[in-house]
């Protein structure tokens, strides 16, 4: 009797056996033997792909190969047609079956599509990690042998773009405890010209303890703080109803933004941009004695002892700083917000790092970008790149539960219950 070369996997899905890969990998003299454009795995993936598509036939039809209840049916099998399949093996030719009435539309290998879904993971899996279009190009053709075109990668890319626009407006939260707002920059061009565009974006922690990116915002040119009056709307527009604590640097008209939209939001400016602002009027020679007397101020237990010390940092360096000094007692309100809170909840918002760390990550994708052409393609890697960055968001901060019990202390009228 003969033994069968395929055999069917739990989908029904006819499939090389054990002997017959045997048989195709004794044949094997060199790596080219087993990766090349015709070898071992070419046809081993040609031949999968034709079983996969003959079993899609026979669902769409209703019956299988030379069954009797397919004759009168109403339709039926009609031969073959030839077509060239871009994968990870290479460019591979197999035959797709056809039926006579022209209905059936085959789903691993779309009509008009070249590209198994395989490949394209692969473009795009490369191109959110910030990979350069011609990288991409010679990277496919260096381990897979197949050659792909910048219009093909941007095509594939483009794929993605009712995922960008589904998340950038997926409706919102109605209550987050904390948001963290900053902007990283990029080059983008515009109207013929390369200009240098803030991309402002917004972290936020839900009352789970889970962190959440809510948008990234291209500028449209508008100042800084007239912009983030747009962003913190359209958040507004999204469902969100209340923010407790905001998180932000020091751009004048920044805090203003905010509470025109939700103006019981306490602000926090960080303290890591006061101190690198402070500095700016700060001698280097002077900088580690002025750094140790800021340190009592900012690390102090509560708010009255930091107002104390800050009296004393003023008295001594008054006279050589005076702007330093100034620029502390002119925004001590929301530089001093974290006091109201212990400790758990200080380290969780007197610094932008969260949000920063998240930007550093996305620098890491973008800096291969000398310039992009469109404020769609800043949005789309930007997407791609938090797709990859928040899949190891699964946990909530660490000490949530207690943190949440403080918060609903501290908000008990606004807290739901």
């Amino acid at each position: 009797m003969r033994k069968t070369r395929t055999e069917r996997n739990k989908n029904g899905i006819e499939m090389p056996t054990a002997e017959r890969l045997q048989e195709e990998l004794s044949k094997v003299e060199n790596m080219d033997d087993f990766f090349g454009k015709e070898g071992v795995f070419a046809r081993l993936f040609a031949r999968t792909m034709e079983q996969m598509l003959e079993a899609e036939l026979s669902e769409h039809l209703g019956y299988e190969p030379y069954e009797a209840k397919g004759r009168n049916s109403g339709n039926s099998r009609n031969g073959y047609y030839d077509k060239n399949v871009r994968s990870s093996s290479g460019d591979v030719a197999i035959q797709v079956p056809r039926d006579r009435n022209g209905t059936y539309a085959p789903q691993i290998v779309a009509k008009h599509e070249k590209n198994t879904n395989e490949l394209e993971d692969k473009i795009i899996g490369l191109y959110a990690r910030g990979v350069s279009t011609r990288d991409i190009q010679d990277t496919l053709n260096e381990l897979y042998g197949v050659d792909v075109s910048p219009s093909l990668i941007s095509k594939v890319t483009d794929k993605v773009w009712d995922a960008v626009e589904d998340w950038q407006n997926r409706p919102l939260e109605a209550i987050y405890p904390i948001i963290y707002l900053d902007a990283i920059h990029m080059k983008l061009r515009q109207e013929g010209q390369v200009q240098n565009t803030a991309v402002h974006v917004v972290l936020a922690v839900d009352l789970k303890g889970h962190r959440d990116v809510l948008g990234h915002w291209v500028s449209d040119g508008a100042e800084g703080a007239n912009f983030w009056l747009t962003v913190i709307s359209d958040l507004q527009n999204r469902g969100v109803q209340d923010i407790f604590i905001a998180t932000m640097d020091g751009l004048t008209g920044f805090s203003d933004a905010v509470h025109a939209v939700f103006p019981k939001t306490e602000v926090q400016r960080c303290i890591v941009h006061q101190i690198r602002n402070s500095l700016r009027y700060v001698s280097w020679k002077d900088r580690k004695a002025f750094v140790t007397d800021l340190k009592t101020v900012y690390q102090a237990t509560n708010r009255e002892t930091a107002e104390t010390q800050l009296q004393h940092l003023a008295e001594k360096w008054n006279d050589k700083y005076i702007f330093a000094v100034r620029s502390w007692e002119n925004n001590w309100d929301e530089l001093s917000t974290f006091f109201n809170y212990p400790a758990e909840i200080r380290r969780l918002i007197y610094t932008n790092n969260a949000i920063e760390g998240y930007n550093r990550q996305l620098r890491k994708v973008t800096k291969n970008k000398a310039v992009f052409p469109s404020p769609q393609a800043v949005r789309k890697l930007l997407y791609l790149a938090n797709v990859n960055i928040t899949k190891k968001w699964s946990m909530p901060l660490v000490y949530w539960p207690s943190i949440l019990n403080q918060l609903a202390i501290r908000f008990h009228d606004r807290f739901p219950l």
